[in-house]
């Protein structure tokens, strides 16, 4: 059997099952601009769905076999299709099929700079980031992110250069299909447990992601699994960052006046490089602009558009992403899902004087709400108050018995409502002016900030 990165040479129709998911819409419309005939099918009339049509695809609602033409030459699925599907096993049963993973990965070779950003957290901002500064400076790159960057409104981009800027997760080893030429690596922390199980092999899977990588490894000197992940790495270009003196592009004199405003100084060894200023909050955001600084710097981009373009960044979508004040209630939503995540994220709305915050959490999967059920239940005490919703179980059968009150309970003065309609009624009566309401989780959580801004409202 022929590999994806062989068939992409010799085919000219290509046919998407789920072409509006998030992580499809951009690759179709990739393929689009490198000349491509595509069509594709999605069970859900979206954004992203009409997005890619207005692009040029052919594309289907629902999801039958009949949508595959015969002049179909190659199939490209999301993992998201269940089995069973008739149009992914009609197409199984007749044409090469690759999952959406495997495509990026052979997207990944037909770039010259393709920037693949990984990490535990932070891996969407950093991304956004670096799409930004390189749009900013002129370079014009392609992007593939894992969330919805405001700016472009999509979670991707075609650009006319050879720049691609592509978010690269760790979850089911998808980003191990990629081999890009520029590798960005944040940090690594014990997270997706049921599929790794623990945390050697997750370094494991890093340090092969950093193995396929061709020229230069951008990585976090800070962080010490990331650094024993690449001892022995040879061949390639090495560039640490940090805010301690050891690494390679350090931050200096970082300053946190309060509210939407950090500023630290940049320097290279000992020699002052340029003075950023964000306007996105939390420390950790040094960490993951100054990775994205050091990416354009590599990419050929001049410092001062990249410093310019990280002042006016204003966020990815559910990156602690305001969604407005309402009656003087602040409302927030953010993607958090891990304690280190919910604890960064805490620790800078803290920071941002408001009367009070409220954390409103909706704990992801079983696995590893218990795996991390005293980590959670200490974060979450950051907030002044704590709102806890039913455990998502997503893609998990509840076997453990673990219940949301087991977290609740940990946390002094929490409330557990299971139902998030419930949740925006109870804090619709107990917020008041002056507060911060901020959403964290990976799920539907989102809906809670929706529901309360109309309620306010």
């Amino acid at each position: 059997m022929k590999t994806i990165d062989e068939l992409l040479k010799e085919v000219k129709n290509v046919h998407f099952i789920g072409i509006g998911g998030a992580g499809m819409c951009p690759l179709a419309e990739i393929l689009i601009s490198l000349g491509y005939r595509v069509t594709g099918s999605d069970n859900n009339d979206t954004e992203t769905f009409r997005r890619v049509e207005k692009e040029g695809a052919k594309v289907y609602l629902g999801q039958k076999k009949e949508n595959i033409s015969d002049d179909t030459e190659l199939v490209i699925y999301t993992n998201a299709i269940l089995e069973g599907n008739e149009e992914l096993e009609y197409a199984k049963a007749n044409f090469p099929c690759f999952e959406r993973a495997e495509l990026l990965g052979a997207v990944s070779r037909v770039f010259s700079n393709c920037i693949g950003v990984c990490g535990t957290h932070g891996k969407t901002t950093t991304t956004s980031m670096i799409t930004e500064a390189l749009l900013d400076s002129g370079l014009d790159p392609s992007a593939v992110i894992g969330g919805k960057l405001p700016r472009i409104n999509a979670y991707g981009r075609v650009g006319k250069s050879q720049n691609f800027v592509c978010e690269s997760c760790e979850f089911n080893n998808t980003f191990l299909h990629m081999n890009p030429d520029m590798a960005v690596v944040l940090n690594i922390d014990e997270d997706h447990l049921d599929f790794f199980g623990n945390l050697d092999n997750i370094k494991k899977s890093f340090r092969k992601f950093c193995e396929n990588t061709t020229k230069t490894i951008i990585y976090n000197g800070d962080d010490e699994n990331t650094v024993d992940m690449l001892k022995g790495i040879t061949g390639k270009k090495l560039i640490s960052f940090g805010i301690n003196n050891s690494t390679d592009y350090t931050a200096k004199n970082i300053e946190v006046p309060g509210g939407f405003h950090i500023e630290y100084d940049v320097y290279k060894g000992d020699e002052f490089i340029t003075h950023i200023v964000l306007t996105v909050p939390g420390e950790h955001n040094v960490l993951n602009s100054l990775a994205a600084f050091i990416a354009c710097i590599e990419s050929g981009a001049d410092k001062e558009k990249i410093k310019q373009s990280l002042y006016e960044f204003h966020g990815a979508g559910r990156r602690f992403e305001i969604r407005g004040t309402f009656k003087g209630i602040t409302l927030a939503d953010d993607y958090a899902h891990h304690p280190r995540e919910i604890e960064v994220t805490l620790k800078a709305a803290k920071q941002m004087k408001f009367k009070r915050v409220w954390a409103v959490h909706q704990p992801f999967t079983y696995s590893r709400t218990a795996k991390f059920l005293d980590d959670f239940a200490r974060v979450l005490q950051i907030a002044d108050k704590c709102v806890i919703s039913d455990i998502m179980g997503s893609r998990e059968i509840n076997t453990i018995g673990i219940k949301a009150t087991d977290l609740s309970s940990k946390i002094p003065g929490a409330v557990q409502i299971d139902k998030l309609e419930d949740i925006a009624d109870y804090l619709a009566e107990n917020c008041k002016e002056g507060d911060l309401v901020i959403t964290l989780g990976c799920g539907d959580v989102y809906k809670v900030s929706r529901m309360l801004e109309k309620k306010l409202k």
